[in-house]
């Protein structure tokens, strides 16, 4: 069997010398850097293997991306528009290779990234003797300088091409559902900034206000939570409420038929948001009830603009259950192990639905935002399925590309529609829960394979959860995808003062782009969104102090801080009561929010220290 070739655009591996030495440096007076040390510390990835590799599997605690744990009786759905998938590899343009197979040979790192300043080589600065003994004449001196500053220019420019540097065209880009980067650079390597979000004069806050949480029976989903011009939007019981932004004050309350059960991340620019819920409110013993109505919020106006459901392909048939939804331009897209449904955003007619075909295919879910609509297509039987990405039309539902995951994938998770980044586990081989051992950077408009970032669980602290557009802990921006690092120990070695960093990789070569930011000690980064060409991050706080929210220039990853919350113990404690990895986080002009994505049973609390808030407000004092 012919070996594939190697996907496109892969970087070259270190030149002789190591990582960042001239290739061939003229003789006398040019130096090599030091050698980067043999083994990459926290944040960067280990060499990968010089043979390929079987990635050991094992068996999961539970199905990942939503899979019931018994296998269903396989559906015969489809959507109207041609669905067989290519069986060959290159029907869908990505290169054809062997899952396993090492892409590249990753270039070892110096600790925690990189140098402050570029090591350029050292060049002889004292003027040779002229010929015969004699001194050289002024004009002769010039010439040598001119010369000496020419090889530095020269060298520099060869440590910057192998560090894995941007070009000229990385500058756009968009994370999921957020602002486009900024188009006016930055410092550094000319992307970054254009942010909307500038540093108050005193980033000091207070708390705006603090909600209760609602009482209920059971475990409660109350995920979702958005912010407009006068409002914070948040589900509780059987409704979807809005809060006075400053006081926290109910401004409007929209009752719906049962719990919300599904919401997407994304509003449109006149504050409207899709949202799943039940039809009918939960009853005892089991409390839930089946994900099937599909709506339309007016989060100006507070009113449930309209609703929908579905129903099977056959007469008879049971309505259509969702797990998730999301809207881009006038469709709004619900997905889930039913397969997948598009609205018409201005009625809630429907644009497609599933209908049945040959290979078992269906659509898990969609990824929106302004970037595009992305849908997560699963064909084949549970012991023998593949799964396709591909980038739909939005009016017809008709795929404009797609991109054929590596066999071991069960689902994926879409990071960002435009550029086109997915997350996946393949293999089952991630082995830490966030449903992550791989980013894929996929080509739009082509469905071609451009990057796969290895995410090692040890290294990477990003997470997705059970359906298509639910990943937290990364963005993508400026053709960078930005995660965060797995905590460490800080520069004290005390486990209190444990720490981690945000990296960026390139989207079109994989390789690591040469800024970081530190948390610092006692600190943990948390990426939120874009903003511009900068990245909004929220601060774990260590202990006896508050939180902070901070805007990172993409290019040269320097924070600029937003707000630093109150250090005293009852505020500390509020704050941090809510799980760093389970929490919504929302930060927009000043006011910074965190909410529960789910609701316990309700229990007495015995002390105000270990109280629980449905959602907490800060906001800047200066």
């Amino acid at each position: 069997m012919t070996q594939p070739p190697p996907p496109p655009n892969q970087p070259p591996g270190p030149p002789p010398g190591g990582f960042g030495a001239p290739q061939d440096p003229p003789p006398g007076g040019f130096g090599a850097p030091t050698p980067p040390p043999a083994q990459p510390p926290y944040g960067y990835p280990q060499q990968p293997p010089t043979q390929p590799q079987q990635p050991s599997v094992q068996p999961p605690a539970q199905q990942p991306y939503g899979y019931p744990q018994q296998q269903q009786p396989a559906q015969a759905q489809d959507y109207g528009y041609p669905q067989q998938p290519p069986t060959q590899a290159q029907d869908y343009g990505q290169p054809q290779q062997q899952y396993g197979q090492p892409q590249y040979q990753q270039p070892q790192q110096p600790p925690y990234g990189y140098p402050t300043q570029p090591q350029y080589p050292q060049v002889q600065q004292t003027p040779p003797a002229a010929p015969g003994g004699g001194k050289l004449s002024a004009q002769m001196q010039i010439v040598i300088a001119a010369v000496v500053a020419v090889a530095l220019i020269v060298g520099g420019g060869i440590w910057y091409a192998n560090s894995g540097g941007d070009d000229k065209t990385d500058k756009a880009g968009g994370s999921s559902g957020a602002a486009s980067a900024g188009q006016d650079g930055g410092k550094g390597d000319g992307v970054g900034g254009g942010g909307k979000e500038k540093a108050p004069a005193n980033p000091k806050s207070a708390v705006s206000f603090k909600l209760d949480l609602p009482t209920v029976p059971d475990i409660t989903d109350v995920t979702g939570s958005w912010i407009t011009d006068k409002a914070y939007v948040k589900p509780g019981v059987d409704s979807v409420v809005g809060y006075d932004l400053d006081k926290g004050t109910v401004l409007w309350t929209i009752p719906l038929t049962g719990q919300v059960c599904g919401a997407s991340r994304h509003m449109t620019a006149d504050h409207k948001v899709p949202v799943l819920f039940e039809a009918a409110k939960r009853t005892p013993p089991r409390y839930i009830q089946p994900c099937t109505e599909v709506g339309l919020l007016d989060l100006s106006t507070g009113k449930l603009v309209w609703s929908a459901s579905i129903g099977g392909a056959n007469a008879g048939d049971k309505k259509l259950t969702f797990d998730e939804v999301t809207v881009h331009g006038q469709t709004v897209a619900a997905g889930g192990w039913d397969g997948g449904a598009a609205f018409d955003l201005a009625n809630g007619n429907v644009r497609w639905k599933p209908q049945p075909n040959a290979g078992q295919c269906k659509d898990l879910g969609y990824g929106g935002g302004e970037g595009g609509l992305v849908a997560v297509r699963r064909c084949g039987p549970t012991d023998n399925e593949t799964v396709t990405i591909q980038n739909l039309n939005p009016t017809t539902g008709a795929p404009i590309s797609q991109f054929k995951m590596p066999p071991g994938v069960d689902g994926a998770a879409v990071v960002s529609a435009k550029p086109l980044v997915v997350a996946a586990d393949v293999g089952e081989t991630a082995g830490d829960g966030s449903n992550i051992s791989d980013f894929f950077s996929i080509d739009e408009k082509t469905g071609k394979l451009k990057a796969k970032i290895t995410a090692d669980a040890d290294r990477y602290a990003a997470r997705c959860r059970s359906t298509v557009e639910s990943c937290s802990g990364v963005v993508v921006g400026n053709n960078r995808l930005y995660v965060p690092t797995e905590e460490h120990e800080g520069s004290t070695g005390e486990y209190s003062d444990e720490t981690n960093e945000i990296v960026a990789f390139d989207l079109n070569t994989g390789q690591l782009a040469p800024s970081k930011s530190d948390a610092g000690d006692g600190y943990t980064l948390i990426p939120l969104r874009m903003d511009g060409g900068n990245i909004i991050a929220y601060k774990w706080p260590p202990y006896a102090k508050g939180g902070q929210i901070v805007s990172i220039d993409g290019g040269t990853m320097e924070p600029t801080l937003l707000m630093e919350n109150p250090s005293d113990k009852d505020t500390r404690s509020a704050e941090t009561s809510f799980s760093s990895v389970g929490a919504e986080y929302r930060y927009e002009n000043g006011r910074f929010f965190v909410s529960q994505r789910l609701v316990s049973k309700t229990r007495k609390e015995t002390s105000s220290y270990l109280k629980s808030y449905l959602a907490m407000s800060f906001r800047t004092t200066g």
